[in-house]
């Protein structure tokens, strides 16, 4: 049996003195999270809470966050990680959707969070790191952690909902103390005494397993940086000395702009990128300005996430998303679900311990994205190649068809990229009514560099076939970005003139 709060007690009574939480001047040693999780264990039940019942999570990178969510793992709960931005009718949503008893949520976000639990019949309780303190200062831990089966629920992460409502993604107890255990140790070589940075939401997958939960895992210190500003990110590493970063490709580009010549960035080992894909121009550059190398993986919500990585011991294939970790297996499929040969497109499917049980009361949609035998549909479109490197070429419902030529978004954008003044770029289809869907782009400049319309068009022009290139360019302050700093290529809209 597991439960992933095991690796918090084994932490606190190995190392109880490192520093486990740090935000600014607070800190958090290991045997003081332990001692925290274990009162707020006893506070759900004084609420109520038992094992199995969900709660929702809705508060930003404090260390309250990591207190609540392992409080609710200890309580042998289900953990449902929310985004403090939602509002009130997607709060109820959320909380209808798995039936939960209980919401914490931070008081700056307290009115949304309130009337969704209200309309969903669940209690909500505002906590910040201080209040939370003061709720547990008398209160007894509860010794141990409740038993759990390796696959019971341990989190219910929604997807984003980009093909509709939102489908919780349960994730178990083994599934995510797997992901988390072999993510530091062949991704990070992870080992006391390293920082790592906590910038990634932690109510994200790639936040709470690669950032919270690794740490947990190996007892290293996680500084948090409740809102990502690449300047506070910065003064963070040198403050801190941080060893691990993990960001998004957002991240990476907004670093490299910040970044001035007197900033220490030298405590940097390794850093990893994933949530989408990153632009070989964004390595290039951030490699030659803070001298450690970026590992691009893969993965999803549903994956627990990590499904494949560009391991620091094997060679590393800027531009993919590397091999499948250990334990995990990963193939390109046709629409038959027949695998193609080396090098041609297809579906990207994965197999292994990182697969979830399913979606929440959705058993149609479980069968229909896991198959008999394990595999996992993705709806990504990706190839592999000789050494058993794969790369993701577009997501399948991304994917453009200009006059009966397939357009992958992603081939525009890098090259879109490689022009000297493209901050951010994202390629969507515009509808047509001839060829079906015309080429489009919404792009960023730099800040103070000038290009025009027609020359970004031009440059694209000259190094793509003649149906690839976008006809429709739109120049915009910033793109749209989901919590995690992603570019939401839904929330683009198309100016009217390329509609019409």
């Amino acid at each position: 049996m597991t439960n992933l709060a095991e690796n918090l007690t084994s932490a606190a009574a190995a190392h109880p003195d490192v520093t486990a939480l740090k935000c600014d001047d607070l800190e958090y040693t290991y045997a003081a999270f332990d001692d925290a999780t274990a009162k707020f264990a006893t506070h759900l039940a004084s609420l109520g809470v038992e094992p199995g019942d969900r709660v929702g999570v809705m508060l930003p990178n404090v260390p309250a966050f990591a207190i609540v969510f392992y409080g609710i793992m200890r309580r042998g709960a289900v953990a449902v990680p929310m985004n403090p931005l939602l509002k009130a009718r997607e709060v109820e949503f959320y909380l209808t959707n798995t039936t939960a008893k209980a919401i914490f949520a931070a008081p700056m976000f307290g009115a949304e969070a309130t009337a969704g639990a209200e309309a969903a019949g669940a209690q909500a309780h505002l906590v910040d790191d201080a209040v939370l303190a003061d709720v547990l200062s008398g209160v007894a831990p509860t010794p141990g952690v409740e038993a759990r089966e390796d696959t019971d629920t341990a989190v219910i992460l929604h997807t984003s909902g980009t093909t509709g409502k939102p489908k919780g993604a349960e994730l178990t107890h083994v599934g995510l103390a797997r992901n988390c255990e072999i993510s530091g140790r062949t991704l990070f070589h992870a080992e006391p005494g390293d920082v790592m940075m906590g910038c990634l939401p932690l109510f994200h997958v790639f936040g709470l397993t690669c950032g919270l939960n690794a740490a947990v895992r190996f007892a290293l210190t996680l500084t948090l940086v409740p809102r990502f500003e690449p300047r506070k990110a910065l003064e963070v590493i040198a403050r801190d000395r941080v060893t691990i970063f993990e960001g998004v490709p957002t991240m990476y580009s907004a670093l490299i702009a910040a970044k001035q010549p007197g900033d220490d960035v030298s405590s940097l080992r390794v850093c990893a990128s994933g949530g989408a894909a990153l632009p070989l121009q964004v390595i290039t550059e951030f490699e030659a300005a803070f001298g450690a190398a970026i590992l691009e993986g893969y993965g999803l919500s549903e994956t627990s996430p990590v499904a494949s990585f560009n391991h620091p011991d094997k060679p590393r294939k800027a531009g993919t998303i590397g091999t499948p970790i250990e334990g995990v297996r990963m193939r390109i499929v046709d629409p038959a679900g027949a695998e193609v040969p080396v090098g041609e497109r297809g579906e990207v499917q994965i197999a292994g311990h990182n697969i979830m049980k399913g979606y929440w009361n959705l058993p149609d949609a479980t069968a229909a994205s896991i198959d008999a035998d394990g595999w996992f549909s993705t709806g990504d479109i990706g190839i592999q190649d000789e050494e058993g490197y794969f790369s993701i070429v577009d997501r399948k419902k991304e994917l453009i068809i200009r006059g009966g030529y397939n357009v992958y978004p992603r081939e525009i954008e890098e090259v879109l990229y490689e022009h000297p003044a493209v901050a951010e770029v994202a390629v969507v289809g515009v509808p047509h009514d001839e060829l079906g869907e015309e080429v489009g782009a919404a792009v960023a400049l730099r800040p103070g560099v000038a290009a025009t319309v027609d020359e970004l068009r031009q440059y694209v022009k000259d190094r793509v076939a003649a149906y690839k290139y976008p006809r429709h360019i739109w120049l915009l302050e910033a793109l749209p970005k989901g919590a995690t700093g992603k570019i939401q290529k839904r929330d683009i809209a198309v100016p009217s003139e390329y509609t019409a």
